[in-house]
């Protein structure tokens, strides 16, 4: 089943109701209340036949708290239209023939009186939903004499449908004959059922509608009036029944703080004089003037509109301060306890405020004091208190100068202003909580202090530590070259501010370069040095170049392990980028081979040694520039 939630809107429709004054309902006719389903009628009440369930089928109906989206077309209900929960209302779901689906006898009217009948009513059919176009509910309201004599007829005409559940109160008035006190309600509902025609009814009543009885009080424009517990007041409250009544009876009635209706004894004319003197509790007094024809029943008088008198308790208010404060907050207040009560704030300095709070940002000591708040109604009731505020200095927190060391160094900081201290971060420092730790800051740091003073107000400062690191110097790989040629130096520093140079700088260009051009006569050392500019130190590291006149080749070793003359190989390769190396035995067989790599050969082959003899070498340089060969003696 789909549930559909629908607003509960009362939309009184009164061109045929009592335009007088009204009495109490002295028939009420409310289905009850209670849990779901209520009980059906009695036989006599209608022709429909009861359903238990929630959604009448045609020709049925429901005694109902609540339904559901029936049919899924359908409003959902969820009170009765006075908005009770637990309040029944009659579902019905039209038979296809129209026909009286209510019918009950009302016992205990009065006779020869004029009366408004009334019942609420709604079309569960929403707008748009279920088959279209929809059968409306059209509604016969009768009242007969209980011999079938019809007193009073009266048509709702076509009940549209609405798109949010809407309660109609429909009804007319009529009068009960001389000797008359019971009728007969008869509701027909005038539509065929089938497609539509589905309603709720509730609240049916009949009420005496007499002429309009005016009441006011002396003195006031208004109904309604407000008084201060502690006050004495005393009012005359007066009366006129407009024409309509040949020989009114009249009654002043009270109504203390809801408890009901009561007749004031000995208040018959049109003027009640009430003393509300200053002892009076508070509450909520109500009047209003009744009248009746003369030999008629009580039951059947007819009212005023209420005077109200409210005698309203006295003012209180709890003040709350976020007291006491540091400067440069905002300092807050509010009063709570008197929703309807306006307020007035004053203190140091002309400050001045309404409302039920009020602020003053970056509050200073200056503003230290009393402060007052005026609470008022407008029924003149007053209420006044005040509260003490303290705001403190906040104290002026300074930390020590920024500094600089080197690297695995400490200084110590300095902070004042307060009474205790918190550093952060503790990264590198000797304590946290003092006015002056010492760092050992790993890096550059800029450290926070949070001073804080006696009235627990705080201040921050600020102090960095830059940490300059010693220089880290690489002078780079050893270099080879043959006579006359040229390389590159491949130095490297790092670390903070630095100064460096070369030594010597003896067959150097480009001195100022990491990277130089040398080219020396004789093997030599360059030292690449650096100084830390922040005075860490200096730091120093050397390549050494070396020079070979030539390319000298061996024609002899003697791999015999003794030692002494074990390998052999061609020094000035060192020198060479570009080169391929092979030595042959007596047969051409390839013994050992080497490319751009100087490694010695030791007289094996396949890791066997070789026997002694002569060996056929051949060096290719830079790919044909140069070719040498020659032989070269092994001997064991």
């Amino acid at each position: 089943m789909v549930t559909i939630t629908s607003l509960l809107i009362t939309n009184p429709v009164n061109a045929q109701l009592c335009q007088g004054s009204l009495g109490n309902p002295i028939v009420n006719i409310t289905f009850g209340s209670g849990p779901n389903p209520g009980q059906p009628f009695s036989a006599a009440t209608t022709t429909y036949m009861y359903t238990s369930g929630d959604c009448p089928q045609d020709g049925y109906y429901a005694i109902r708290n609540s339904t559901s989206g029936c049919f899924g077309s359908w409003h959902t209900i969820t009170s009765d239209h006075t908005g009770d929960p637990n309040g029944y209302f009659m579902l019905v779901n039209s038979s296809y023939a129209p026909s009286a689906f209510f019918v009950d006898t009302v016992h205990g009217l009065c006779s020869n009186t004029n009366f408004e009948f009334a019942a609420w009513i709604t079309n569960m059919l929403r707008l748009g939903q279920g088959c279209q176009p929809s059968i409306k509910p059209d509604l016969t309201f009768t009242i007969e004499k209980t011999d079938g004599t019809i007193l009073q007829t009266f048509n709702t005409g076509s009940i549209s449908e609405q798109s949010t559940l809407t309660w109609q109160q429909m009804g007319f008035y009529f009068v009960t004959p001389p000797g008359i006190q019971d009728v007969v309600l008869r509701i027909v509902n005038n539509a065929p059922g089938g497609c539509g025609n589905d309603l709720a009814l509730d609240d049916i009543t009949f009420r005496p509608c007499g002429p309009t009885i005016m009441a006011n009080i002396s003195g006031s424009p208004t109904t309604s009036l407000y008084f201060c517990v502690g006050g004495s007041h005393f009012l005359t409250f007066t009366g006129n029944v407009l024409a309509g009544l040949l020989n009114p009876t009249l009654q002043w009635q009270q109504n203390i703080n809801g408890g009901g209706w009561q007749d004031i004894a000995g208040a018959t004319s049109t003027t009640l004089l009430q003393n509300f003197p200053a002892t009076k509790a508070p509450g909520t007094y109500q009047y209003r003037l009744s009248a009746v024809e003369a030999g008629n029943q009580a039951a059947c008088r007819t009212a005023s509109s209420e005077l109200s008198i409210t005698i309203t308790p006295p003012l209180s208010a709890t003040i709350n301060c976020n007291t006491p404060l540091c400067e440069g907050s905002t300092l807050l207040f509010s009063a709570t306890g008197n929703v309807n009560a306006q307020y007035q704030w004053t203190g140091v300095n002309g400050f001045t405020a309404t409302g039920s709070s009020a602020s003053i940002p970056d509050a200073q000591p200056a503003q230290s004091g009393k402060y007052y708040v005026q609470a008022s109604t407008a029924a003149g009731c007053t209420y006044s208190d005040s509260i003490s505020v303290n705001i403190s200095p906040a104290p002026v927190a300074m930390a020590g100068p920024d500094t600089s060391i080197c690297k695995n160094e400490s200084v110590q900081l300095t902070s004042s202003g307060g009474t205790t201290y918190q550093w952060k971060p503790s990264t590198g420092l000797s304590a946290n909580n003092i006015s002056s730790p010492v760092a050992t800051p790993f890096d550059t740091t800029s450290y926070m202090v949070i001073v804080i003073n006696d009235a627990a107000c705080s201040d921050t400062a600020y102090v960095v530590i830059n940490v300059a690191s010693i220089p880290t110097v690489n002078a780079g790989p050893d270099k080879s070259i043959i006579k006359g040629e040229t390389t590159a130096l491949n130095g490297m520093v790092k670390g903070g501010d630095f100064t460096y140079n070369w030594s010597p700088t003896s067959y150097m260009m480009n001195v100022s370069s990491f990277t130089p051009q040398v080219n020396p006569t004789t093997d030599i050392d360059y030292i690449l040095s650096a100084t830390s500019n922040a005075g860490c130190g200096i730091a120093h590291d050397t390549v050494h170049v070396f020079v070979y006149p030539g390319i000298y080749i061996p024609n002899a070793f003697t791999p015999n392990g003794d030692g002494l003359n074990e390998t052999w190989r061609i020094p000035a390769l060192n020198a060479i980028a570009v080169f391929e190396l092979s030595i042959f035995n007596r047969y051409g067989q390839l013994m050992y081979h080497t490319q751009n790599d100087n490694k010695p050969w030791n007289g094996q082959f396949k890791g066997i040694d070789q026997p002694s003899g002569g060996y056929i070498y051949l060096l290719n340089i830079a790919n044909g520039k140069r070719i040498m060969k020659g032989i070269v003696m092994l001997l064991r």
